[in-house]
């Protein structure tokens, strides 16, 4: 079989309804559900968060787990295909969410408010789909100012350091844990990261992204105004900068 998606045009575009159903698969929520063990939800209510946005919802997993909680959240993508998954997954789940939309992170701000949220999360490594430094910049901008003063962000994103400089290894324990499922750089450099995903039936994808250094996120966030950035690795701290697959990085809004 074919990669379906590839010549779509645009990051968003990645996210052909074919790959959207199959998405679900790729995560493997039953794992995935253990591997976090609450730990955004935990962040989220320790900071006395009460709105929360997720601003990367895809099919929904993290939106739906936050509400489940207890916590107003608002889901938004920038894929249609994604959100309309997350509409159904949470309607199957009896999941209500304050909002949602498509939304643009550099038009953020404006399109659901200043000062809007009490926290914002965008996970799933999603913020490696923006490839200019403009645009990142902007979006980290729009995320600061959606949020409340004193207000958390938390955002993810795969280990691209180790991915660099010590090359690809994955556990698939924390992310991507669906049964048969695998995924794999199919061309990684400095300014590439392209993933394969293969699904047992044959079906395969591929994702473009760019390689986001954990230094270089938290440089981006306290450009922002962010201060007291703090990581973990794989849901812990102190962690292994080199034998972890993903880091969560968490900073906060000053208090006016």
């Amino acid at each position: 079989m074919s990669i379906q998606n590839l010549d779509t045009g645009n990051q968003y575009g990645q996210y052909t309804t074919d790959f959207v159903d199959y998405w679900d698969d790729l995560v493997g929520w039953e794992g995935r559900t253990a591997s976090e063990g609450g730990f955004y939800e935990q962040l989220a209510k320790n900071a006395g968060a009460r709105e929360v946005a997720d601003v990367a919802c895809g099919t929904g997993f993290n939106a739906i787990n936050l509400a489940k909680s207890g916590l107003v959240v608002t889901a938004t993508d920038g894929s249609e295909n994604m959100l309309a998954k997350t509409r159904e997954n949470a309607r199957q789940m009896g999941v209500t969410f304050a909002h949602t939309q498509v939304a643009d992170w550099v038009k953020l701000d404006k399109q659901l408010g200043e000062q809007r949220f009490d926290a914002l999360v965008c996970l799933g490594n999603s913020f490696t789909h923006l490839f200019e430094h403009e645009a990142r910049r902007d979006a980290m901008e729009a995320f600061y100012k959606a949020l409340r003063p004193g207000g958390m962000i938390i955002l993810d994103h795969r280990n691209y350091d180790s991915m660099l400089d010590q090359g690809y290894n994955s556990k698939h324990q924390h992310y991507y844990t669906g049964k048969g499922v695998d995924a794999y750089p199919a061309e990684l450099n400095r300014y590439l990261a392209r993933f394969e995903y293969k699904f047992p039936d044959g079906a395969h994808f591929q994702l473009n992204m760019y390689p986001l250094r954990q230094d270089y996120v938290s440089h981006l966030l306290e450009d922002a105004g962010f201060i007291n950035v703090t990581r973990y690795g794989d849901f812990a701290k102190p962690y292994d900068r080199e034998n972890v697959d993903f880091v969560q990085q968490v900073a906060y809004r000053p208090r006016d």
